[in-house]
């Protein structure tokens, strides 16, 4: 599968990698994985979706949307890594954490948006294990931040 083929035919465009936020680099390639670290929900215009999911700031479905943003996030940071996207074997773990209010428990509902993505753009090859756990806070109060795991050729 031509991945650059299947985001044309999806209208979907990959953002440019942002530069990390600290002392870190954005991916280690060990062996055939590749991990990335945390990424958070970025608009196409550069602003970030902030806010706590479950206390009226930000509804399931904008959660979703950011999950899904920082998605794109990541599968852009793996095109900048390894140059092709159809180097993309296998997800192997996605870590998902949700900025929300003490009672939300529809974490796995919202890192849905990434994991759907994933599943859209790679096929059977972009669902892979999962955690969605709720925190207290996150960087910058951003909505969502995801890490991932990758297998590649």
């Amino acid at each position: 599968m031509d991945l650059d083929a299947r985001l044309r035919e999806l209208g979907i465009e990959l953002p440019e990698p942002r530069s990390p936020a600290g002392n870190y680099v954005a991916a280690r390639q060990v062996g055939d994985l590749l991990y990335l670290s945390g990424a958070g929900p970025v608009r196409p215009d550069g602003s970030l979706v902030t806010g706590k999911v479950g206390d009226g700031g930000v509804d399931l479905e904008t959660a979703r949307e950011a999950a899904r943003l920082t998605g794109l996030q990541l599968l852009g940071t793996v095109r900048a890594e390894l140059g092709d996207l159809d180097r993309v074997r296998a997800v192997v773990k996605l870590f998902g954490m949700v900025n929300c209010a003490p009672g939300f428990t529809r974490t796995p509902a919202v890192i849905d948006g990434c994991s759907d993505l994933f599943v859209e753009v790679l096929g059977e090859r972009g669902r892979g294990a999962r955690s969605a756990v709720g925190m207290a806070e996150l960087p910058f109060d951003i909505a969502v931040e995801i890490e991932a795991v990758v297998q590649v050729a």
